[in-house]
């Protein structure tokens, strides 16, 4: 059954159509959740009887096929809605979560939970300065849609990034701000993801249960070469998937493999 996406509501299936009626239900729904078209509330099995004019019968094993596949989801006393899509990001490059979010077309917001100068013997060392170095910290949870995704910290040396204590994060990227601001820019550096179980406080922060699966990562930023940036990240596994690409058939890898990466924002 082929039907313009631009379409809003639903199409009944065509019961001399060679596919069953509950495949073309099955193409329709996923159409309609294409188009953005549940987002406040999905239907139940008997509102969708009326809308395609079938049996119940074949609106469950649509609706079935749809679970099965991820794409809906059926929690006792909350009804069927559509499952939220992980956001995803390609290894390899200097991503900036503020701008991998806002390019799949949701609402990107941060909440700051530290802003000012400290000192940290530990990140100190990371980037290769005196354990006594005056750093900037700068701790936020990250949104997408509103819903916690990400515990973020990073620490930058404050005699180059002073400036940036007067910014307001909650919808800015670190990277945009030390370019605008500081006149530095990350464009390269190393990072390290591990997969990990939520600690008690950053699940507290991202009121997720404790022990939540997610990704640590470890990243260090630099500029021109100089580390700039020493940053701690815990993503949720279930909000957020990493990709990696790979060319030729010698074996060899692209930069994505190796974990090396250059430009962005973040």
């Amino acid at each position: 059954m082929s039907v313009s996406s631009e379409l809003i509501g639903a199409i009944t299936p065509n019961r001399a159509h060679p596919l069953p009626l509950w495949a073309q239900v099955n193409d329709d729904l996923r159409r309609r959740i294409e188009n953005n078209e549940f987002d406040g509330h999905f239907p139940g099995e008997l509102d969708l009887t009326e809308q395609y004019g079938v049996s119940r019968h074949t609106i469950r094993e649509a609706l079935r096929v749809l679970r099965t596949e991820g794409i809906l989801k059926s929690e006792r006393g909350r009804g069927t809605s559509v499952q939220e899509r992980p956001y995803s990001q390609n290894l390899g490059t200097l991503y900036s979560l503020f701008a991998t979010i806002e390019a799949q077309g949701v609402a990107q917001t941060s909440e700051v939970r530290r802003l000012r100068t400290t000192t940290n013997p530990t990140v100190s060392a990371e980037l290769g300065l005196p354990a006594d170095t005056e750093l900037v910290v700068l701790e936020r949870v990250r949104f997408a849609n509103y819903e916690p995704l990400a515990h973020d910290t990073s620490w930058l040396p404050a005699e180059l990034t002073r400036a940036i204590l007067d910014a307001d994060f909650t919808q800015t990227s670190l990277y945009g701000e030390l370019k605008s601001r500081c006149n530095v820019e990350m464009n390269s550096g190393r990072e390290k993801i591990i997969a990990q179980s939520a600690p008690r406080h950053i699940a507290e922060a991202l009121n997720i249960p404790h022990g939540t699966a997610g990704f640590s990562l470890e990243r260090l930023g630099t500029s021109n070469g100089q580390p700039l940036e020493w940053r701690e990240t815990f993503i949720r596994g279930d909000r957020f998937t990493l990709e990696v690409d790979f060319l030729g058939s010698d074996n060899s890898q692209t930069p994505a493999a190796t974990g090396h990466y250059n430009r962005g924002e973040s």
